[in-house]
């Protein structure tokens, strides 16, 4: 049993296909021990990845795409967050994006994540950042949710089952950002290239695990929900109503694999945002490597 440390963003939904692969036992069944470890900072899974601290890590995709442009070793190995789970949530009494004008937004972190979004959904409302609306990081969707209901923020992204939960305790959906950009690679497998050539054959077998985890997830809406209850503490209903968003709109893929098309959306947004010409135009083949995915994948088909 080879042991593997996997990181990723705090307790939410996201980390449904890692958490099927520990119940449903699909890690142990490629002789794998798989520890996860879920942080609050976004910042802090990649910097977790990048020196070493774990092997693998489902985190920000835009993280990868920094990292790369400043000459780091990050690449996507495979999908997560293929598409947009979320509601741009405010407090009751702020009906629309007008309303917003002059207060606070938390965002997961100014550098990557949720920032290049509500930058570019403020903007299409005629709202500017700094000039109109200040913007704070604050972490990710559970921190964003404990201060939406404190008063510390007035707005800001919130992922599935959350934004039920808001919408139904009298919050305001101001924008669903999956309608304005229906692919967007918002988190995905990422892992250090070099370690990943060193150790090829481990992640061969930790992918075949993360594709069964995926057809699994699909096949299994009961279980499923059990598991997401256990580990992120929701109600049961929210939980059964986030596996049929997640599903109905394939916001994990269904072949575990990142979306090329995904990827390229969050360049464009990102560089548009950010003017960062460097990232202009770059394409999303650059920072993907299928080398392990279409091993892992060929493996499957093999002993089907």
């Amino acid at each position: 049993m080879d042991h593997v440390r996997v990181a990723a963003v705090s307790r939410n939904y996201f980390n449904m296909p890692l958490w099927v692969g520990i119940h449903a036992g699909l890690f142990a069944a490629e002789q794998l021990d798989v520890s996860l470890e879920l942080h609050e900072p976004i910042d802090e899974v990649t910097e977790r990845l990048k020196d070493g601290r774990v092997h693998l890590a489902c985190g920000v995709t835009e993280q990868v795409i920094l990292d790369s442009e400043r000459g780091g070793n990050l690449e996507i190995i495979a999908g997560n967050v293929n598409r947009l789970p979320f509601d741009l949530i405010a407090r009751p009494g702020i009906r629309s994006f007008a309303d917003m004008r002059g207060r606070t937004v938390g965002v997961s972190s100014l550098d990557a994540g949720s920032s290049s979004l509500v930058m570019k959904l403020f903007a299409a409302h005629g709202l500017e950042y700094p000039r109109d609306y200040r913007m704070i990081a604050v972490g990710p969707i559970l921190t964003r949710w404990e201060m939406l209901q404190s008063g510390e923020i007035d707005a800001g992204l919130q992922g599935v089952p959350l934004n039920l939960i808001a919408l139904d305790a009298g919050y305001t959906a101001l924008a669903s950002p999956r309608e304005q950009f229906p692919d967007f690679q918002f988190t995905s497998l990422n892992v250090d290239a070099v370690w990943a050539r060193e150790n090829s054959a481990l992640v061969v077998r930790f992918l075949r695990a993360f594709v069964r985890a995926h057809r699994w997830f699909y096949d299994n809406r009961e279980t499923a929900t059990d598991i997401a209850v256990t580990e992120t503490g929701v109600d049961r209903s929210y939980a059964a109503r986030a596996w049929d968003e997640y599903t109905a709109a394939e916001i994990f893929p269904r072949d575990a694999d990142a979306s090329d098309a995904a990827v390229q959306a969050l360049i464009e947004i990102s560089a548009l945002i950010r003017a960062l010409p460097t990232r202009a135009g770059t394409s999303a083949a650059d920072y993907i490597n299928r080398t392990y995915l279409d091993k892992a994948c060929a493996d499957l088909e093999v002993s089907a």
